[in-house]
Order: C-alpha cells, then structure tokens, then sequence
C-alpha cells in the first residue's frame, strides 16, 4: 500500500493509497492522523516531496504513526532528498546538512529509502538502505521529444559522471563538457568555459540533476552560442525555479523537468511525471 502525503503526487499510481488527514497546529507543528485500518497491513511505502523542513516533520510523524499499526516494513521515498547540496562543510560554522536530515530517517530503522538522481554519491552513503533511481528514463523521454540528433551538455565537473552513463544508456551520444567557477567573494558565477571549438549548430540538450535560481545554466547558454551551438534544451530532474522562468526562456528553446519536487503549471516547462518514469 502507499501512503502519498502530498495528493498532486502519486508516483507509483492513485490505486491502493491509504486515508488520512493532515493539518498544522497554531503553533507551526505538523500534524497527521491515518484513517484507514492497517490492522493487517505488512509492508507500507511513503512518499512525499518535501520543501520544506515541516514537510520532512510531517513524514517522520507519519512513519510513526504507521509503527503504531504495527506495519512491518515501512519503505520511504523521497525524490528530492533535502539539503543534497549541503554534502560537505565548506567553512567552519557549517552543519552538513544532508546528514542531519539523513540521521532523523535512520533512527527510525526504514526498510528501503529510494531517492531520485541524487546530487551526489553523499546522499546514499549517509542514508541507511538506500536505493537511487537514475536520470535515465527521464532523459530518454526527453530525447523522444526533441529527437536523437543533437550532443548532451555537462554543465560541471559535478554532473560529468552521471552523464556519461547517461550517454552509454542512449547508445553513445556525443558529450561535450563545460566547466564554471564561483567567485568566492560575492558567490556569483563566472568564468564559463565549454571544452569544444566549434559545435558546428548542432542542437545541444543541458542535462543536470537541479534548477535552482538558473544562473549556471543562462551562463553556459550563452558560452555555448559563442561556440556555435544550435537549438538549447535543457532537461533537470529537480526543478526548484525560485526565479521564474522567463531568462531561461529567451535561452532555452524548451526546459523539462519531473514532478519530484513540485508540480508546475508554466508553458516555458515541459514536466514528466515520475508516476510515467517509474513504470
């Protein structure tokens, strides 16, 4: 059975979904009560797409309150895993956040933690019994759209791992990498390098693991027309968005995500969902 605690996401279908109610008390705290019988049920999955640090309380509360029916394996799944970024201490005074999420979760002993394209390999080596789902499926619909002839973007060191498995799954697309640097004075981005001399107008599919505020991917895109690149496209798994949509827009002529961590409704975005991904 599924307990989906946000009801715009069902990522393993509506069927066979447990009721319940959920509200958040004056005071901020969050609040859960399940309403069907799970008096006999063994095996429950969890999922939520979590923005905030009361959407996570709220998934802790529910975990508990399925140990009260005595369910035996509880499976969680969490797309965006929260603070995924923050997997290392970069200046002194700094939680690593990623764990401090992580370690509430596997106090309450989970049978399987599944995220989605993880930012990096921190997440699940934090994470007890952690399975990652991979950006394969999602790129490949992507592909379906947009059509074969074109070369895969690494935007930084960071995603070049992940997007050559990527390319070994699509049967060997050309890759091209890029780099950037931040300017640790005023944490702007700069410096934008792409690491072939003439990409001949070829159209060129960025693919990477989140869109936060879009300032990577609008600097790459212009770095990437300078070396005469064709159609952009763009393909995140997480799409946070904080600025909007429009500067991306006018570089970008399509921009796809997942539903992992919210529901958009923006002609400027295709969303696959993950419930289409994951069959």
């Amino acid at each position: 059975m599924y307990l989906n605690l946000d009801s715009q996401f069902t990522p393993f279908g509506s069927g066979n979904g447990i009721s319940f109610e959920s509200f958040t008390f004056s005071g901020g705290e969050p609040h859960i009560k399940i309403l069907s019988d799970l008096s006999t049920v063994k095996e429950v999955t969890v999922t939520m797409r979590v923005q905030s640090f009361n959407d996570f309380g709220l998934l802790l509360l529910a975990i508990d309150a399925l140990r009260r029916f005595h369910v035996e394996k509880i499976n969680v799944f969490i797309p965006y895993f929260p603070a995924a970024r923050q997997d290392r201490v970069m200046v002194k005074g700094e939680p690593l956040s990623v764990k401090v999420y992580a370690d509430l979760l596997n106090q309450l002993q989970i049978n399987k933690v599944t995220v989605y394209d993880a930012h990096s390999e921190v997440t699940s080596a934090v994470l007890n019994n952690c399975e990652e789902i991979s950006n394969h499926s999602f790129v490949e619909k992507v592909i379906e759209t947009i059509g074969k002839d074109l070369v895969l973007i690494s935007p930084d060191g960071g995603a070049l791992k992940k997007i050559y498995k990527v390319s070994e799954h699509l049967g060997g697309l050309p890759v091209v990498e890029c780099s950037k640097k931040r300017n640790v004075k005023n944490g702007k981005l700069e410096g934008f390098k792409v690491y072939e001399e003439d990409l001949e107008g070829k159209a060129c599919l960025v693919v990477d693991d989140i869109c936060d505020g879009g300032g990577t991917f609008i600097g790459l895109a212009e770095s990437l027309k300078k070396k005469n690149a064709g159609d952009l496209y763009l393909a995140v798994s997480h799409g946070i968005f904080n600025k909007g949509f429009e500067t991306l827009s006018k570089q970008f002529v399509r921009v796809f995500a997942t539903d992992s961590f919210k529901t958009i409704e923006n002609d400027a975005v295709e969303q696959i969902k993950l419930e289409n991904i994951l069959k």
